[in-house]
């Protein structure tokens, strides 16, 4: 949860723009983006997410969280 957390609040800094939600909607993006990285860090490179301390499991997470907060934002974003 903490990854999760930490990789979804960096993710939200590196993205340009305005993203709504708080800390839920962080913990939540981090969580899911740490799975998401995870998953294609092993199915691509054979490195999944396994310690904390790691920094390919950090890159994997925010990685992740980059994905899923890009996906996030096409599917809410607004027609004008």
């Amino acid at each position: 949860m903490v990854l999760g957390l930490i990789a979804g609040a960096i993710a939200k800094a590196i993205k340009p723009g305005e993203q709504g939600g708080g800390w839920i909607a962080t913990l939540l993006l981090g969580v899911v983006g740490a799975i998401v990285g995870g998953w294609i860090g092993s199915a691509v490179f054979g490195v999944g997410v396994s310690e904390f301390w790691s920094l390919s499991t950090w890159l994997l997470a925010i990685g992740g969280a980059l994905i899923v907060l890009i996906i996030w934002g096409l599917i809410t974003r607004k027609r004008a």
